[in-house]
């Protein structure tokens, strides 16, 4: 990709076609963040799970011109929160190609998203989480107007389990 002369981003909603794109930055992602490599068969099985059923994630693109290549992505996923009766938008999959990094990508994206958040009336904010050791990312987000929850994640996994799991989530 040629980042000098770009054409203006676009944002929009990704679709099928994407799949291969979005499978690669999310395998890149975790690489980069985590140091870890992904089985891409369970990240394919996912990522077209989720493109084909926005119930459960729903991607955003950032590319150059109209049917330019792809530059950059987000995902959100939803939390219901009972104590504000609303719903909370999660972003993860953030992803932007190494060329277009500190060029705006990621702020186009979170500000398209935000206001479809901002838009809908039962959603009442925006979180994500952030490797702790990703202090690049942590400036970026507080200077885009967020600020650290006040929570640490933790989690139990049972990876093992999905592996094999049919594309439509049913078992």
């Amino acid at each position: 990709m040629n980042p000098t002369a770009s054409p203006p981003l676009q944002i929009r909603d990704a679709r099928a076609g994407d799949c291969d794109t979005i499978v690669a930055f999310n395998a890149r992602l975790a690489e980069e963040t985590e140091g870890k490599r992904l089985d891409l068969a369970t990240l394919t099985r996912g990522v077209t799970l989720a493109l084909t059923h926005e119930n459960r994630l729903r991607y955003w693109v950032a590319e150059l011109g109209s049917g330019g290549p792809i530059v950059g992505q987000a995902a959100v996923s939803l939390e219901w929160s009972d104590w504000r009766n609303g719903w909370l938008w999660w972003f993860q999959s953030v992803y932007v190609h190494p060329d277009f990094r500190s060029r705006g990508v990621f702020r186009a994206l979170h500000q398209h998203i935000r206001d479809l958040a901002r838009g809908s009336a039962d959603v009442i904010g925006l979180r994500l989480y952030v490797e702790t050791e990703n202090q690049r990312a942590q400036s970026t987000y507080e200077a885009l107007g967020m600020r650290p929850g006040g929570y640490h994640v933790y989690e139990e996994l049972w990876l093992e389990r999905f592996n094999a799991a049919p594309l439509d989530g049913h078992h």
